[in-house]
């Protein structure tokens, strides 16, 4: 179930909302306006009509993105951003520091809709441009944000959901954002996290670029850390991605993430996988040349301090990594221990073969195992990340206490699934 019923009857309040205040009435309280949406739409409906169709058009931007600092790094994940965009029925795009868009790509739908509003390369986006929108809060606030229908300013992007992020130098100046734009009945709170993790990805590629060593090619400090037999390596893969030693995040692109966790996954003391398996795993029935995967290889390879056998791939130090644990702990009938783990699906952005097999299989047998268990806490935990599941939701009101506050989470998140 795809909430939407829920994001209809939200995108119907943010239109009344919307409407009133741009005739000059105070919002009424159908849907909860932001804060910083209010705010931004006073600043900007003095530059910006709401009637307005398209963005101004900045004019020629190729020189400009042939020397942007963005251009090299934005490559390491063009192949991700381009899967997400057709796959998924997103549009990307990234601005420069000024919010005029450099590069897009997407499925012919969403381009077909982005070239309407001149969501295209040189298409101004900042606030006194376009008004209320994801790219413009990302550069003003510097944080990300998520802008939904209505809650943009012009009329004519009220059709859309965007989720944006900004791209910072190793030294922390903003250089441009990175938006994932799609029409709005397919808002995903699964978007923002696969954004964070690209954008996260280029911001390492950029740090490499401007490292004295970067003549090299990418490298990480230290090796394996000495104590307890343990390298300090911890892979969190559910719900999102992070790979940090000793706590300390090293930053990687998507593929090589997706390559860590199918080795995690392969078994704490496994065989490792074939170069053959790890393709398919990988690519599927993509037509990718054997270098591409021996070269991610290569540079995962040298993050990990040496830490990955070549021939047949296989991690050589201790990696721990929260699915592997969920699945141990399941394994041990350890239920509990399982449900605390569980952070969300295995690489939410990931559409790489192997990993949907592994996230299915880790949903699947977690959620029959809570919905077999005698106590509420993992059925609650797992009902927090899957809002729409009816039948978990049914199953916590059933085990708690008819005394139990917690009945009250319980009863709102049926009540929001049955509105589905």
């Amino acid at each position: 179930m795809d909430g939407s019923r829920a994001l209809r009857r939200r995108r119907t309040n943010l239109e009344l909302e919307w409407a009133h205040w741009v005739q000059g009435g105070r919002p009424h309280g159908r849907e909860r306006l932001r804060k910083e949406i209010v705010d931004s739409w006073g600043r900007s409906i003095a530059t910006v009509r709401p009637e307005q169709d398209s963005a101004p058009e900045e004019g020629e931007v190729l020189q400009r993105w042939r020397a942007s600092p963005l251009r090299e790094p934005l490559s390491t994940v063009a192949d991700e951003l381009r899967g997400i965009a057709e796959d998924g029925g997103f549009i990307a795009a990234v601005t420069d520091e000024t919010g005029t868009i450099m590069w897009t790509c997407g499925g012919r739908v969403m381009r077909r809709r982005a070239e309407a509003v001149n969501f295209a390369p040189g298409g101004r986006w900042d606030e006194q441009a376009m008004g209320t929108n994801a790219l413009s809060l990302a550069l003003r606030t510097g944080l990300p944000n998520q802008v939904f229908s209505a809650e943009h300013l012009v009329r004519a992007l009220h059709g859309w959901v965007c989720y944006c992020a900004p791209i910072r130098s190793p030294g922390g100046q903003v250089l441009g954002v990175l938006d994932l734009s799609s029409t709005w009945e397919r808002s995903h709170p699964l978007a923002m996290p696969a954004l964070r993790t690209l954008v996260g990805a280029i911001e390492s590629r950029l740090a490499e670029r401007m490292s004295p060593s970067s003549a090299s090619g990418p490298s990480f400090t230290g090796g394996p850390v000495a104590g307890k037999g343990g390298s300090g390596l911890r892979l969190r893969a559910l719900g999102g991605a992070e790979l940090t030693r000793d706590g300390v995040p090293l930053r990687l692109p998507p593929r090589q993430l997706e390559i860590l966790t199918l080795l995690a996954l392969s078994g704490p003391q496994g065989p490792g996988m074939s170069p053959e398996r790890l393709m398919d795993e990988l690519y599927g029935e993509r037509h990718v040349a054997t270098t591409t995967l021996k070269a991610e290889v290569s540079h995962l390879r040298r993050a990990l301090s040496g830490a990955l056998a070549t021939r047949r791939y296989e991690l050589t130090a201790p990696l721990d990594c929260d699915a592997a644990e969920v699945l141990a702990a399941l394994g041990a009938g350890r239920v509990e221990t399982a449900a605390q783990l569980y952070g969300g699906p295995l690489l939410p952005w990931s559409d790489a073969p192997g990993i949907r097999t592994w996230r299915e299989h880790i949903e699947v047998a977690l959620r029959e195992a809570v919905l077999r268990w005698h106590g509420p806490g993992p059925v609650l935990r797992f009902g927090e990340l899957h809002p729409y599941d009816l039948e978990v939701h049914e199953r916590a009101l059933a085990v708690l206490g008819a005394g139990d506050p917690r009945r009250a989470v319980a009863l709102a998140r049926r009540r929001t699934a049955r509105s589905d």
